[in-house]
């Protein structure tokens, strides 16, 4: 009878530090403090966001750890829903809240950098708000638009004159809404189009392409 009475006992002891030791684990630094496994910009264009980050994970982590210390609330799987544990939760959500907004910062910053963005480019993009496949496009125009005005020839065009310059300002034309051949030669069918859209657009008109022709058919 004694043997059983001890087993059992041992059997208690041994539940009871099975149990201790489950909720060690449970907030143990190991297991209570958050982590993320996603990629994120630590390099950011504002380092403010990147304090702001660490900041606001450091206080989740202390919230969590103080909140089972001190009142023994489990904030992440609470067990009651009374006011205070309600309250310690809503608390909880704000706080994590807050880390996921900054690492959705840095988790996109990253992304993009893996796609060849530099920190300018990600403010920029950051700025305008527009979406990554909007933003590419931007940058792709905006590229084109400075390849076409670098090479803007210096004098009149000629007739007859041939050229890949010529060839995108057809292009642009057509866009507009006139109906020419894309060939790359420059014909009178080809200048009058432009002289068209020159008047149309209160500019000098000519049928020659100067700088703000060019700038006006390319918005």
């Amino acid at each position: 009878m004694k043997k059983i009475l001890i087993a059992i006992l041992v059997v208690i002891v041994l539940i009871f530090a099975y149990n201790q030791y489950k909720e060690y684990q449970r907030f143990h630094p190991k297991h209570a403090n958050y982590n993320t496994s996603k990629p994120l910009d630590l390099n950011h264009h504002n380092q403010e966001v990147v304090y702001n980050y660490n900041e606001a994970v450091e206080q989740l982590n202390s919230y969590v750890t103080m909140q089972w210390s001190a009142n023994g609330i489990d904030v992440r799987s609470p067990e009651s829903d009374d006011a205070e544990t309600t309250l310690a939760v809503n608390t909880y959500a704000k706080k994590l809240a807050k880390v996921k907004f900054y690492e959705a910062k840095l988790e996109q910053s990253k992304q993009l950098k893996d796609k060849g963005f530099s920190n300018e480019s990600i403010q920029l993009f950051e700025e305008t708000g527009m979406s990554q496949e909007a933003y590419q496009k931007h940058i792709e125009d905006k590229t084109f638009k400075n390849r076409l005005l670098l090479a803007l020839p210096k004098g009149n065009l000629r007739s007859g004159e041939k050229s890949a310059f010529i060839y995108e300002i057809q292009k642009l034309l057509v866009k507009k809404g006139y109906e020419i051949p894309v060939d790359g030669v420059y014909k009178s069918i080809t200048q009058n189009a432009i002289l068209d859209f020159e008047t149309k657009n209160n500019l000098f008109a000519d049928g020659n392409i100067d700088q703000l022709t060019l700038e006006t058919l390319m918005d």
